[in-house]
């Protein structure tokens, strides 16, 4: 059996075998459904929430507010961090300024928020870009300044503009490092919108699961907790696809 096909198998194995214990756990030990609900409950939750059409909404909300804020977040940080990555003299002047508010708790900074931006869509957006911005700045900064030197020595044999040796060398040596920061930031993007919609959402996903937890709907808990990594996932899977794409060249 060669790599593909053990990791295939792989892939399809560890979700059942989890599934299996969960289930005998559930059984053995008699828990509540309440606490633990078993898998067969919260497979029927999981489907009724697309079958009624109830997610739909939710879901086009959320998905909405992580893409404003990870477009927002990618090309405020993705701007920032080529300048800092050009001039070290700027990053030096800034630099703890940005690192004192990466460091602040966000869980912390969005009750500020929603008091500066109000309990609407900016306030969630705000928090999703807050999220994004910092991972960006930095694997743009990286990715600039790990360019092989060889690369500088041929742009100068060449004569290559300033602009050329931009687009031509450097930016597609940085897309690994770029592309790592938007990885990290969409991540962050589907967790900062989640986190937006617990505390201030009347509509979404985190909306969702505040309701299901709220009345003891533990079934469809579980079944939103899945959703909710089902479109973290396929968010990040599309990012490394684009990835690769790029960096198809190589």
């Amino acid at each position: 059996m060669n790599n593909r096909s053990l990791r295939a198998v792989f892939m399809i194995a560890t979700p059942l075998m989890l599934v299996a214990v969960w289930w005998a756990y559930v059984r053995l030990f008699k828990i509540p459904r309440f606490v633990l609900p078993p898998p067969a409950e919260v497979g029927s939750a999981f489907v009724a929430l697309f079958r009624d059409g109830a997610i739909w909404p939710h879901l086009a909300h959320t998905l909405g507010i992580i893409l404003a804020g990870f477009a927002i977040g990618s090309g405020l940080g993705f701007a920032l961090g080529f300048m800092l990555g050009k001039s070290p003299r700027v990053e030096r002047i800034i630099g703890p300024y940005l690192f004192f508010f990466q460091t602040a708790p966000k869980i912390a900074l969005a009750p500020l928020f929603i008091l500066w931006f109000g309990l609407g869509l900016t306030s969630q957006i705000v928090l999703v870009v807050s999220l994004v911005f910092f991972p960006v700045m930095a694997g743009t900064i990286l990715g600039l300044r790990s360019v092989p030197a060889n690369f500088g020595f041929l742009a100068e044999v060449l004569h290559l503009t300033r602009r050329d040796r931009l687009v031509r060398i450097e930016l597609p040596s940085a897309v690994p490092e770029i592309f790592a920061g938007l990885k990290v930031g969409a991540v962050q993007a589907t967790i900062g919108a989640i986190l937006a919609e617990w505390l201030s959402g009347g509509q979404g996903l985190g909306y969702l699961m505040v309701f299901a937890g709220t009345t003891y709907k533990t079934p469809m808990l579980f079944a939103m907790v899945l959703i909710t990594s089902l479109l973290g996932i396929l968010i990040y899977q599309a990012l490394a696809g684009l990835e690769k794409w790029l960096l198809s060249w190589r």
